[in-house]
């Protein structure tokens, strides 16, 4: 029972936390005031590491912000990041250290100037109250706070589609956080609300692969979105840099897509793998079963893991019911399409991500061989 509570779960939370991301400089010695600079904070996660690499595109001398330079040497790093870091300059720093982003910034800024635009992809991996609180808020003041301390000029903020209805901790904690981006006059802004990533819908690959039936909650049409491709938001994302139409905006997002239910997604994933249709309906209340039962636990006990495991519940209830969803041709955007997206892992497979990978932590070819992803590969990410 609780290996399916989980797999429902899972199932439904969507994959646009990023992982906390800091670094070690290897800032140059010579003064490039000349150039077009940009920090990407966030920079290991499922954007971030898009927008380094779209920074770099577009010209600009890209810092990427880094925890922990050495987990992308490894083998395994330079497969998932390689490709997408070349051409920008790794800073080791810790976003949640106020005082370690200001000599960073600080640095840079001596070097060039002048710092053009700071990217925040930062997120929380869990949406629990405490990451949120400290990542989607504080760490990202943090950097706000960095930038205007040397007169950095613009401040794009990768937020998130569902905080126009806000009940979950992460979402108020990206709500505080945009209301002290607006608040302040010393950068410009633009904050973008993605509907969802193409990660958040290609979690259950393995699984349609493996043969098993492809999971939607209800009757399968409960909820509609059109997810935006990681390459076509960040290209959106640093364009707000110098689209001054984008400035002081707050706009909401999604891919190119007409409205896609939950079925007819499982449908393109039967397509894209020759699979033949085979679908389970879970009943949407079972999420308030798990989410009371973990809630009454935890208010009698006073557990911390039980409000958390509540909260995920939460979490999870939130992206089976409500819709992720633009219509307005204003706020559709990208050329990559959900069902290319789709034929392109069902024949490389996908990146393991813990929140969106299901059962597997390789990905899996259709002749049925695991392997994991190569850095080659790794770079064909739309």
């Amino acid at each position: 029972m609780l290996r399916l509570i989980t797999l429902f779960l899972s199932l439904s939370v969507a994959a646009g936390f990023a992982p906390l991301t800091t670094t070690t400089s290897r800032l140059p010695t010579q003064l490039l005031a000349a150039e077009k600079t940009a920090i990407i904070a966030g920079a290991t996660g499922y954007i971030g590491k898009s927008c380094v690499r779209e920074a770099v595109r577009q010209g600009y001398k890209t810092y990427a912000l880094v925890r922990d330079p050495q987990k992308l040497e490894t083998k395994e790093g330079q497969a998932s990041f390689g490709p997408f870091f070349e051409g920008a300059e790794i800073v080791k720093c810790d976003v949640t250290d106020e005082a370690d982003l200001q000599k960073v910034f600080a640095d840079i800024t001596s070097q060039h100037n002048k710092i053009d635009a700071i990217v925040s992809c930062l997120a929380s991996r869990s949406g629990i109250k405490k990451d949120a609180y400290l990542i989607d808020y504080q760490a990202t003041l943090n950097c706000l706070e960095a930038g205007r301390a040397v007169g950095a000029g613009h401040f794009v903020l990768l937020s998130a589609f569902c905080v126009k209805n806000p009940w979950l901790q992460f979402q108020q904690a990206k709500l505080k956080f945009e209301a002290a981006l607006q608040e302040q006059t010393d950068m410009t802004w633009s904050i973008v609300r993605p509907t969802a990533f193409f990660k958040s819908v290609s979690g259950q690959l393995e699984v349609v692969q493996s043969g098993a039936p492809y999971v939607a909650f209800g009757d399968g049409e409960v909820t509609r979105c059109n997810p935006i491709a990681e390459s076509d938001l960040a290209t959106y994302l640093l364009d707000c840099v110098t689209d001054k139409s984008r400035h002081q905006r707050i706009i909401n997002l999604g891919g190119p897509d007409e409205p896609l239910t939950m079925k007819m997604q499982g449908e393109m994933l039967f397509k894209a793998t020759g699979m033949e249709p085979n679908f389970a309906f879970a009943p949407v209340w079972i999420f308030d079963v798990v989410i009371n039962t973990l809630q009454f636990l935890a208010d009698i006990t006073g557990s911390e893991k039980l409000e958390n495991a509540a909260e995920t519940g939460r979490i999870g209830k939130y992206y089976a019911v409500e819709d992720m969803l633009t219509t307005d041709p204003a706020e559709k955007y990208g050329t990559i399409t959900l069902q290319e997206h789709y034929n392109r892992i069902a024949k490389e497979g996908q990146e393991y991500d813990p929140y969106t990978t299901m059962f597997s932590r390789n990905r899996i070819r259709k002749d049925g061989n695991k392997k994991l992803v190569e850095a080659k590969e790794s770079a064909m990410v739309e």
